[in-house]
């Protein structure tokens, strides 16, 4: 796994409070995790401050599992 997956999933286990065991990249926001739609803003906003980029709204959108 590369530093920047590791930093997805620390993110995502953070903000959801999920363990990482319970993580994969099919894992879905919605269905596996709970995750209403502030909560994928608030992840995609912590991607971006993360990596220091920019998501557009529109791929934002698609943004529905771990790995995606």
């Amino acid at each position: 796994m590369t530093n920047i997956e590791e930093k997805v999933y620390e993110i995502v286990c953070e903000h959801m409070g999920a363990s990482r065991d319970k993580l994969a990249p099919e894992t879905s926001f919605t269905n596996d995790l709970g995750a209403d739609s502030l909560d994928t803003v608030e992840i995609v906003m912590q991607f971006e401050n993360a990596f220091d980029i920019q998501i557009p709204d529109e791929d934002a959108e698609k943004i529905q599992t771990v790995g995606n």
